[in-house]
């Protein structure tokens, strides 16, 4: 996890700018750097934050190799595959850093080309300073964040998260009209610089480089393993997943709750622990209320697989006491991202102070890959079962992955998240829609199916109901949802709830509790709404609150 910050062709709006790159300092806390006139480019900057997780003594960024001096490298993220690229292509490799393989595979290949070769989570800008063209690239699901902002005039900024680049137009102040938006997941940008004194640049080139549910085109890890048997492919993949994912010179932990999917991946990360003989136990994390389900549920896995167990227990007033700063990290208003978000910011913020983990694995991507939030119950047909699950992935960028993204990288933290690993998912989306449908009153049955009987985790465990992250964090006696009602109410009066739609008429809020949430947005966002394009919300039922206690399927 790190902080990447770029300015392209306006030298005048770096010098006014060049403070926000602090402002994702939290991203990067071993080591900072800014590179000015690179090769000639006066009007261009480059900022990085550094997390060091692998190669601490020659993983600085920017980065530039000996072999191809021209190029210049930022990005954030982890290649797990940067080895194997190494031998298939014949790389002279420089460093030991996993991101280097990004300079070499584009300089053989071109940006379309280097990004597809990649098995990983990345953001990156590539710089050819030869050629005078500006690179960008994202991976497929959009775990590691990335904005970009453009002036109709050819100012590019690009930045790790939103507030670097907010107050950004401010400085221009030439009537040019600018847009800041995320980068799309999945694609890549290349960018012309007519001028490279000047350094603004022409957009030429917008190409998705995979499709959600596509074979990857290099050569996965644990792919000749596998069968026509569909549950053997599933505990190959997902094992291959968490296995590549063990790539750290820091310590691994993993976030814990006590359902299906962190449980398994952290069962997963043990085993392969012990089989990698790593010098140390991996650390398991849970956090909840009194008597919270969650943190029962996580003791019980934990005892099962071994690890080092932590149990962060939280009050209603401390979770009330973060909201502000939790939804200025995050970048959104959207109700149940915020929501889930708290646990999430205070465990991570009990690991940052309390222990020497570094690196943390977490189960996102399972409940969109395999169906399994409740609603799903109620789909029409496999068929628009299987686009929805598709839809939701398409869009994790904006919730789920944001959740796990800003809350970790808050507090100096790395997420990793196997499930959407793209052999995995891929294989996956390959099972036919039915048989990816909720069975037996079981959400994500064929993952439950595919680890019976192995001894994993505990049987219960494995077919454990499923339950949102906000509402198994709750204590017995008050959920958190309904505290955040009870403090809310006072907080938005009816009548600004009635006049909701002329206050907010992008993504109007339809409660007090998401009136509430947008406040805090727009004081530190303002005019920004459009970083979301939806609230997120269940679908086919009816819904209001996006709560898992509020559906009729709800099993407490």
């Amino acid at each position: 996890m790190c902080g990447i910050w770029a300015l392209f062709g306006s030298y005048e709006v770096i010098q006014k700018q060049i403070s926000n790159v602090l402002k994702i300092a939290h991203r990067g806390p071993d080591a900072f750097r800014v590179e000015t006139n690179m090769h000639f480019f006066p009007h261009c900057c480059l900022a990085f934050h550094r997390l060091s997780v692998v190669d601490d003594l020659y993983g600085m960024q920017p980065m530039r190799v000996n072999i191809l001096p021209f190029l210049w490298l930022i990005y954030n993220g982890e290649i797990y595959n940067h080895k194997a690229l190494g031998k298939e292509h014949g790389f002279n490799y420089q460093t030991q850093c996993d991101g280097e393989v990004i300079l070499h595979l584009y300089a053989r290949y071109g940006a379309e080309g280097a990004a597809a070769h990649l098995d990983g989570v990345f953001a990156f800008c590539v710089i050819d300073t030869e050629k005078g063209q500006v690179h960008l690239g994202r991976d497929t699901y959009g775990v590691r964040p990335a904005f970009k902002l453009l002036s109709d005039d050819g100012v590019l900024a690009i930045c790790s998260e939103a507030k670097g680049l907010v107050t950004l137009p401010e400085s221009m102040n030439n009537g040019h009209l600018s847009l800041l938006v995320p980068f799309p997941p999945g694609h890549i940008e290349s960018y012309q610089m007519p001028d490279k004194a000047e350094g603004k640049v022409n957009l030429y080139l917008q190409k998705q480089f995979h499709q959600i549910g596509d074979m990857p085109k290099y050569r996965a890890l644990g792919s000749e393993l596998l069968t026509k048997d569909v549950l053997h492919n599933i505990r190959v993949t997902l094992t291959a997943a968490v296995k590549k994912r063990m790539m750290s010179d820091r310590r691994i932990g993993c976030l814990l709750s006590g359902g299906l999917d962190s449980s398994l991946v952290a069962a997963l990360a043990v085993k392969c622990a012990r089989e990698d003989f790593l010098q140390y136990p991996v650390q398991t994390f849970s956090i909840g209320m009194e008597g919270s389900p969650d943190v029962a549920a996580a003791k019980l896995v934990a005892k099962h697989i071994g690890s080092e167990h932590h149990e962060v227990i939280f009050t209603p007033q401390e979770g009330i006491a973060v909201l502000e700063e939790v939804i200025y990290m995050l970048e959104t208003y959207d109700i149940t991202t915020i929501r889930a978000s708290v646990g999430m910011y205070l465990v991570s913020k009990y690991i940052s102070q309390q222990t020497d983990t570094i690196v943390v694995f977490s189960g996102e991507g399972a409940d969109e890959v395999a169906q399994g939030y409740i609603y799903f119950h109620k789909a029409p047909s496999a068929k628009e079962a299987d686009e929805e699950s598709r839809r939701l992935l398409r869009d994790l960028y904006m919730f789920d992955n944001l959740r796990a993204d800003r809350t970790t990288a808050a507090w100096g933290l790395e997420v990793r998240v196997p499930f959407l690993d793209h052999n995995f998912t891929a294989n996956y989306l390959s099972i036919p829609p039915e048989d990816r449908q909720p069975k037996n009153a079981s959400e994500k049955y064929l993952i439950r199916s595919a680890f019976a009987g192995s001894g994993l985790i505990p049987e219960e465990i494995l077919w454990r109901p499923k339950e949102a992250f906000s509402d198994g964090v709750s204590s017995q006696k008050e959920s958190w949802f309904q505290t955040l009602q009870t403090y809310i109410e006072s907080k938005v009066s009816d009548d600004q709830l009635k006049n909701a739609a002329t206050t907010y008429p992008f993504n109007t809020p339809p409660t007090k509790e998401a009136y509430f949430y947008r406040e805090i947005f727009e004081k530190n966002y303002p005019e920004r709404s459009d970083l979301i394009r939806y609230l997120w919300m269940p679908k086919w039922i009816g819904a209001t609150d996006p709560s898992a206690r509020t559906l009729n399927h709800y099993r407490p």
